[in-house]
């Protein structure tokens, strides 16, 4: 709507606006653990997993990778700021 403020990406689901946008990064330590987290700098993932490499995004209202639960990341990112998953290992 004309006069509305410009989606920034910040997180909107904290502000009641609706789904939020989810960064994807790859731990160069641990090759197959990736993480979500709502903040393109990834400021809060986990230190021991470090460097963190953002590899994607998620826009508001899409669904995640592997069939995962927005609900379930979105209300991690709420609470820890992050959400980890590792790849299944391809027999």
């Amino acid at each position: 709507m004309a006069g509305d403020a410009p989606d920034n990406g910040e997180d909107l689901a904290a502000k009641g606006g609706g789904a939020m946008r989810i960064f994807i990064f790859k731990s160069e330590a641990s090759p197959d653990l990736r993480a979500f987290s709502g903040d393109l700098a990834g400021l809060q993932l986990p230190s021991q997993f470090k460097p963190w490499r953002a590899v994607g995004a998620i826009a508001p209202h899409r669904d995640p990778p592997y069939k995962l639960s927005r609900d379930v990341i979105e209300a991690a990112i709420a609470a820890r700021g992050f959400q980890l998953f590792r790849l299944s290992k391809k027999d």
